[in-house]
């Protein structure tokens, strides 16, 4: 999986899908995708913020790019969301792992293992061929005969 079919995948197809599995390419061509984006906005917000007069408040260009990166951001955290629970999934893990660890992050001192947790789990590789959450997104042909 690509660059763009990592994109596509994540925002066309499987918007606010929560169940099934990621693969890895799948989560980090996406998140690549969500950091440039936003990114971009950044840069541009920077940009446009250099060139504006703020004596009299922000300037309306630059609240408008403020109110665009805000729907954008928005518009993919959903998705992101989505796409790290399939990622848990493709490991065997429960999607409510990512919930508990998220609400970690708040405590101090465990939010630093918690973060590290969910880097390590959105590195490794996937468990191979199918498990509870559904079929290998890698190999989704090889089929497990359960009842054989």
């Amino acid at each position: 999986m690509g660059f763009t079919e990592a994109a596509g995948t994540v925002l066309v197809q499987k918007y606010a899908t929560f169940f099934g599995r990621a693969s890895r390419a799948e989560y980090w061509w996406y998140v690549l995708f969500y950091v440039l984006v936003l990114l971009a906005m950044g840069i541009l917000c920077n940009v446009v913020a250099g060139f504006s007069d703020f004596r009299d408040g922000v300037p309306p260009p630059l609240a408008l790019l403020f109110f665009l990166g805000g729907l954008i951001w928005l518009a993919m955290f959903l998705p992101a969301i989505a796409v790290q629970v399939r990622r848990f999934h493709d490991r065997n893990i429960s999607g409510w792992w990512y919930l508990a660890l998220c609400i970690a992050n708040f405590v101090p001192y465990i939010g630093l293992i918690a973060v590290i947790a969910i880097l390590v789990i959105n590195v490794l590789p996937g468990t191979e061929g199918p498990n509870k959450f559904g079929l290998d997104p890698l190999r989704p042909e090889a089929r497990a005969e359960v009842f054989a």
